[in-house]
């Protein structure tokens, strides 16, 4: 006879259907285990047999098979502890036979019983619950698989012989409640930036409609200081965003005592970061820092620092929001809808315009044509804002704080999003939430401009010979000033406002 237990491979942010059958048979005492795992899939073997026996049970003296179906599809993880020991211990009548059914099962299993926590639970319930199963998972991980459905049945125990209490009727296990994290209620704030009050105009505009923006400036103008005051002006994020977000947080470990955030990612990895950190793969093609990002923020500092090969592959996520890895053995899409923020030096040093430093190696302008040369064309063409941020002087310093700060701008900021949220939902876009990520093809409905400003932006587009994607990126940018205004007709100066900011661009294009 044949026991069955229900559990899940995961591909990207997705939970496919694996079968654990388990097989005891007359023959030699022998514990094998099929299905095309990993190491750690192998490993679970003497995992699996400690646990049984510290909870007091003991594999038969009989022929022990396992098999991971579909055998064809790979097996990654620790999570096929839990399901494996459960087969086993209904095969030899340990819980009730029929005491599975229904339930879709994963964790880790410790030497004495206990169970530990895994990656993944939050996938693994959204596929429970489509699949009209419940979930078994460790007790850790039960506040983030209630977040599923408020309808799915979650057994949430911390050891096997709770679990086999529970099956058999001698304890009860209480439901686990979905929990939010609590953060630390403090962030930085706008107001401790004196000066720069465009660079502080920029980043409202940027968060208001999910836009990439590059600052430029000399070393401590506050570059570094402005992006990290960003996460203080967005919006929380809305529900369908957070289940969205975390998913992709719970595949890549990132979700501590099952409890989710609101708080909109924000990821700054090093300049030295390699082509899989950034946007995803290794080995088991794990999620990146764009995929770590989604519905976030990813600032990257020291742009031109940055490999030009690991830069240039952010192009294809920046306009699809998604990301494909493709691997010998793997073949995983994740989503990447983030915001690119980055800061760079105007050159090498830093200085080139630093008013009467003179480069020692050649001109002042040819230095920074170089080191801006490094960001290649593509990639600047899909900057929405680009700005000069100049060195902040010891008046400004000696200035009392201003008196707007993160709070009030945030309220602006949630204002114009809400405008974009309503207007992309009446368009039957319910996943585009910010102007940023708007298609080309409902422009024409969202902006219409008026006469002048169309004639504005044919003579700017011929000027400063436009390409189609920032032709379209001055109307997204355009639109958002626009909601930031409270206005439903993108104006003439709405237009020329948006065109200053994609100067620069073109420029280095």
């Amino acid at each position: 006879m044949v026991t069955r237990v229900a559990t899940v491979a995961f591909e990207g942010i997705e939970a496919r259907a694996v079968d654990v059958q388990v097989q005891v048979s007359p023959g030699g005492v022998n514990f094998v285990l099929v299905g095309l795992g990993d190491k750690a899939v192998a490993e679970s073997k003497e995992r699996v047999r400690s646990a049984l026996i510290a909870s007091g049970l003991a594999l038969p003296n009989k022929r022990l098979t396992v098999n991971l179906a579909p055998a064809d599809m790979p097996k990654e993880g620790s999570h096929y502890d839990l399901p494996i020991a459960l087969g086993i211990m209904s095969a030899i009548g340990a819980i009730p036979a029929d005491a599975l059914g229904g339930y879709t099962v994963l964790g880790e299993l410790a030497l004495d019983g206990a169970i530990s926590t895994v990656t993944g639970v939050l996938p693994a319930a959204v596929a429970a619950n489509a699949r009209g199963h419940g979930l078994i998972c460790p007790a850790a991980c039960g506040a983030e698989a209630a977040w599923a459905s408020a309808e799915l049945e979650v057994l949430a125990p911390q050891t096997l012989i709770q679990l086999a209490n529970h099956m058999r009727g001698i304890q009860l296990m209480a439901k686990p409640v979905a929990a939010m994290a609590t953060m630390p209620p403090n962030l930085p704030d706008l107001r401790d930036i004196k000066g720069q009050d465009m660079a502080k105009r920029v980043l409202e505009i940027a968060a208001a409609g999910g836009h990439a923006l590059l600052m430029n400036g000399p070393p401590g103008a506050g570059k570094s200081m402005l992006a990290s005051r960003l996460p203080s002006i967005l919006p929380p994020l809305a529900p369908r965003e957070l289940l969205d977000v975390s998913m992709v947080h719970s595949v890549a470990g990132l979700i501590e005592n099952g409890a989710l955030t609101d708080r909109r990612p924000f990821r700054a990895p090093h300049h030295s970061a390699s082509m899989a950190a950034l946007v995803g793969g290794g080995l088991q093609a794990k999620p990146g820092e764009v995929s770590l990002a989604h519905r976030g923020v990813l600032f990257l500092d020291e742009l031109p620092e940055f490999q030009p090969q690991v830069l240039d592959a952010l192009r294809q996520p920046i306009e699809t929001g998604e990301v494909l890895i493709s691997r010998a053995n793997h073949r995983v899409t994740y989503p990447a809808r983030f915001q690119l923020v980055a800061a760079m030096n105007p050159c090498r040093c830093g200085r080139a315009t630093e008013p009467g430093f003179a480069c020692k190696r050649q001109p002042n302008e040819r230095c920074m044509a170089q080191y801006l040369a490094r960001i290649s064309g593509p990639l600047m063409d899909r900057i929405d804002l680009a700005i000069d941020v100049p060195a902040v002087s010891a008046a400004d310093l000696t200035l009392p704080a201003p008196a707007e700060g993160s709070a009030e701008v945030a309220v602006r900021v949630a204002a114009a999003r809400l405008r974009q949220r309503d207007r992309y939902d009446a368009l039957g876009m319910p996943a585009v939430m910010t102007n940023a990520a708007a298609p080309p093809q409902v422009l024409d409905d969202v902006v219409r401009p008026d006469a002048s400003g169309l004639k504005l932006l044919r003579d700017a587009a011929d000027a400063m010979k436009l390409t189609a994607r920032g032709y379209h990126r001055v109307l997204k940018v355009a639109r958002t000033l626009a909601d930031l205004d409270g206005e439903d007709k993108v104006a003439r100066l709405h237009l020329a406002e948006a065109l200053s900011y994609r100067s620069r661009v073109s420029d280095s294009v």
